[in-house]
């Protein structure tokens, strides 16, 4: 979900493209014919700075599996990547490998994917994060990162309120009793960006498990949600009164999530910031500017006796194959590629990201890094994740109403629990 200024369309290491989107496959040839063919992938990470040591390390390695094969990545903008990305499923002449965000957008489309679990069977142990990438039982993408949500809190903006940031809030009535104390002190509590309605999700995973039971968490994930029920009502209740006494930074609706939130937060305006583990907001993001010592990650603050917070994590980008592909092999193999320990080091190592592979050591990475790998043995799937993109959006459009008092929580459970029930 990385969205940074040099998302123009660019490629990768040299390779040219007309124009946005425009590149086209050439039949690829059968593995090891010895005749040239190309592969063509889709993502919006290619063209970051950061992830360049990843895709040449993945580019090398499929390369000694297929030096026949020239393999062309088209970084999209990630704002119309699905746009566009919808314009080539329905034409069916889009790329032959293509990066999804877990859960819904993925989901979505597996219509145009195909199942990869015979081709990945050897990875499935290494790798971790496959249910965002899976539907009815079956594999559709290769999970590259896991994607969650910690809530970071600013050690030194805890310090200028007089609160003792060894000491966290545990729970809510906590937490709002520090909230004061940095309001009083001139800061906002929560760093939030709203304009894109992406944060009522990072809210609604980041705290729902100090919320719901855990019975209510499992029936969740597990598609039976109840809109009715006073503890999801107490979510949405709790992320409109943290706005109206002022905890926000003002004008979270306008504010976007990329990057203005974290700016914020990482300049020492705000306390807390509900952020990723990977990709961007995130620990060594924040590094740039705090002191790694002065990150501090907190679980989700009890409110629901019961409740047993959680760090709340999925897949969170993985490669899938086209449907029209011409060999779905070779593609797979590609996927295994991007995949693959060497590459997934050198992601984890250059931008910071929580990779899928549980082979790979964490431990160096400072404290904050620390807390998240330590806590995902315990972690459980992100609740916004299990819903639609059409539940996401709605629920986006429903908690910028409830910022601004034009939408009352009963008539936005409403709406919510009609839009998910349709999908």
């Amino acid at each position: 979900m990385k969205q940074r200024t040099l998302w123009s369309a660019v490629l990768v290491a040299g390779l040219t493209v007309s124009g946005c989107g425009s590149a086209t496959r050439t039949a690829p040839s059968p593995a090891g014919s010895g005749t040239s063919s190309k592969l063509v992938v889709w993502d919006w990470k290619s063209g970051d700075a950061t992830a360049a040591s990843y895709i040449e390390k993945a580019k090398a390695d499929f390369a000694k599996k297929h030096p026949d094969v020239t393999v062309e990545f088209v970084a999209q903008p990630f704002d119309q990547y699905y746009t566009l990305l919808g314009t080539a499923i329905q034409s069916s002449t889009g790329p032959d490998v293509m990066l999804f965000n877990g859960g819904g957008q993925l989901r979505d489309r597996v219509d145009a994917l195909l199942p990869i679990d015979e081709y990945v069977a050897e990875d499935r142990q290494r790798l971790a994060g496959w249910d965002a990438f899976s539907k009815d039982g079956k594999v559709y993408a290769a999970p590259v990162t896991l994607q969650g949500h910690p809530i970071y809190y600013n050690k030194e903006v805890y310090e200028k309120a007089g609160l003792d940031p060894a000491k966290p809030p545990a729970t809510w009535d906590e937490l709002m009793t520090d909230c004061a104390a940095v309001k009083k002190a001139g800061k906002s509590c929560f760093a939030l960006g709203n304009k894109e309605g992406f944060g009522i999700q990072f809210f609604l995973s980041g705290l729902g498990s100090g919320v719901l039971t855990p019975q209510e968490y499992d029936d969740w994930i597990a598609g039976k949600r109840d809109w009715t029920s006073p503890h999801v009502k107490q979510i949405f209740t709790l992320w409109k009164d943290v706005n109206d006494k002022g905890y926000n930074n003002a004008g979270a609706n306008s504010t976007a999530m990329f990057n203005d939130s974290w700016a914020i937060f990482q300049s020492g305006k705000a306390a807390n910031v509900i952020g990723l583990m990977s990709d961007i907001g995130h620990w060594k993001d924040f590094g740039e500017f705090l002191p790694p010592d002065k990150i501090g990650v907190m679980p989700a603050p009890v409110v629901t006796d019961g409740a047993t917070p959680s760090l709340a994590y999925d897949g969170g980008i993985g490669y899938g194959v086209a449907k029209w592909t011409k060999d779905p092999k070779l593609a797979a193999d590609l996927v295994r590629s991007l995949t693959s320990t060497e590459a997934l080091t050198a992601f984890y190592a250059k931008a910071g990201a929580i990779a899928s592979d549980t082979t790979i050591d964490a431990s160096q990475s400072g404290p904050a890094a620390g807390a998240i790998v330590s806590a995902i043995k315990g972690g459980k799937p992100a609740l916004h994740v299990a819903l639609s993109s059409k539940t996401l959006d709605l629920m986006g459009r429903v908690s910028q109403k409830l910022l601004s008092g034009s939408l009352t929580v009963d008539k936005a459970m409403d709406q919510m629990a009609a839009a998910d029930k349709a999908s």
